[in-house]
């Protein structure tokens, strides 16, 4: 498996940036989903990387600068038949890495609270990931659930 920046023009990745939002939208309540379409992620403040087995893509995952000790993860997605098999894990194993290699303290995200994002929640919590309130811009929202990581 290759991790590397991920080439926001390529088929493939538009494709997989598509069914995250797709699926996103779909297993929330209408304003709460916070997944970031082909656009969103052309911010200067945000990286995304992809997993690639030769041509195939295999997932893909951001991090967003919020402030000079705090990351977020971001369009965090592994492709359906690639699940289990430890891409996500690879790529947030990259994400945490970039981030303490940067210097920034803390890793924060955002999921969702409906079933659909339960194995999530649970990958998350595997890797460290405890419950927090909201933050950077997000709001109470009872179809969020937040996350962060101490890097210290």
């Amino acid at each position: 498996m290759e991790i590397r920046p991920a080439d926001l023009g390529d088929p493939l990745v538009i494709a997989l940036v598509a069914r995250h939002v797709r699926l996103g939208r779909a297993n929330t309540a209408a304003g709460s989903a916070h997944a970031l379409d082909l656009a969103a992620l052309q911010r200067p403040d945000l990286r995304l990387w992809a997993a690639w087995q030769g041509a195939a893509l295999l997932g893909i995952g951001g991090l967003r600068r919020l402030d000079t000790a705090v990351g977020e993860v971001k369009s965090m997605h592994t492709d359906q038949a690639q699940r289990r098999g430890g891409v996500g894990s690879a790529l947030l194993g990259h994400i945490v890495a970039t981030a303490r290699a940067e210097g920034l303290q803390r890793l924060s995200l955002e999921t969702g609270a409906w079933d659909y994002f339960a194995p999530a929640r649970a990958f998350y919590a595997r890797h460290g990931f405890v419950p927090c309130p909201p933050f950077g811009d997000y709001r109470d929202d009872p179809n969020s659930v937040f996350m962060t990581l101490d890097l210290g």
